[in-house]
């Protein structure tokens, strides 16, 4: 596959701490996902935006904000829930991580509808639900956010703006990561920048990045997105959601369509991996009738031969 991003992008992803990368996913990726989206939300905006907040306030949280997110698996097609392993997304996570293994610990699907909430909020940085502690200053030992553009952003479509990590540190310096001051909020805004863009686009961004949501104005409107969050498979400090605890989800239209690579992210054992006997490979085949094992089978028998098929497919 054609690398759908370059090393300078890399490169100011870790200087910046954020990246918008245009034309990231082809026209028939994102077609055939507006297809899901529409299928999973089927409703539109309305005709104009609910603003709660007094003028000039800055943006609040509220529970409204997130009635549209769906984590993955959804009951859709298997397109839009292995949206978040893309192969490319995997890629930029392993190198911006500097890591051969990553893990994939938040992919939701998410929808938000003119007048359907105030979409505004305060700048803010994602660690505080991400880790217990705070964000190193050593990048890889973070995580990296895609924002996967579904639908066509433009400034009445609700996109994020946020500060980049050299502006911010003037700001609140180096160190600065929690606020709540209104004249640090008011200093930040001097700065933001939007990541709206065409459908296809991706907007990448760490946990140490102020970034906030925006209204949606546009008569009608909608926005759709993909949340998608990496981190080094052995880095226990980040975390989201645990996945088994969405058991009762349509897992088998992840497992019946993903490849070895695309499973690992969520926490699979990969072909060749001990785990893997004829029991288990026989209790697996109970709870996914459809899921092609012929991989991990092909491992037991023969480790070299599964290590090449595996290369292939990643």
């Amino acid at each position: 596959m054609t690398s759908r991003f370059s090393q300078d992008q890399i490169a100011t992803w870790r200087r910046d701490g954020v990246v918008v990368i245009p034309d990231f996913f082809t026209p028939d990726e994102v077609t055939a996902v507006t297809a899901d989206f529409q299928q999973v939300f089927d409703r539109s905006g309305a005709d104009a935006a609910l603003v709660k907040r007094k003028d000039g306030e800055a943006g609040r949280f509220n529970p409204a904000q997130f009635i549209g997110v769906q984590s993955v698996p959804v009951d859709c097609s298997p397109v839009l829930n292995l949206m978040g392993v893309h192969p490319a997304l995997i890629d930029f996570a392993k190198q911006a991580l500097n890591t051969d293994e990553v893990y994939l610990y938040q992919c939701q699907a998410w929808g938000k509808f003119t007048g359907e909430a105030d979409y505004d909020q305060p700048f803010h940085c994602d660690y505080v639900n991400h880790t217990l502690t705070a964000p190193s200053d050593d990048e890889t030992q973070n995580s990296v956010t895609f924002i996967c553009i579904c639908s066509d952003v433009t400034e009445a479509h609700g996109p994020t703006h946020y500060v980049t990590r050299p502006d911010a540190a003037t700001i609140v310096g180096p160190e600065g990561t929690l606020t709540g001051d209104p004249a640090l909020q008011t200093a930040l805004r001097e700065h933001e920048r939007s990541a709206a863009a065409p459908a296809g686009s991706l907007f990448v961004y760490g946990i140490d990045i102020y970034h906030r949501g925006t209204n949606l104005t546009a008569p009608g409107g909608h926005r759709y997105v993909m949340t998608v969050c990496f981190k080094a498979a052995k880095n226990d400090a980040i975390n989201f959601v645990a996945w088994p605890f969405m058991h009762t989800k349509p897992w088998h239209i992840i497992f019946d369509h993903a490849t070895p690579d695309q499973l690992a992210c969520f926490g699979v054992q990969r072909p060749g991996d001990p785990f893997w006997t004829e029991t288990t490979l026989r209790r697996a085949q109970l709870r996914y009738p459809n899921w092609d094992l012929t991989p991990w089978r092909v491992a037991m028998a023969s480790p070299s031969k599964a290590r090449a098929e595996l290369e292939v497919q990643s």
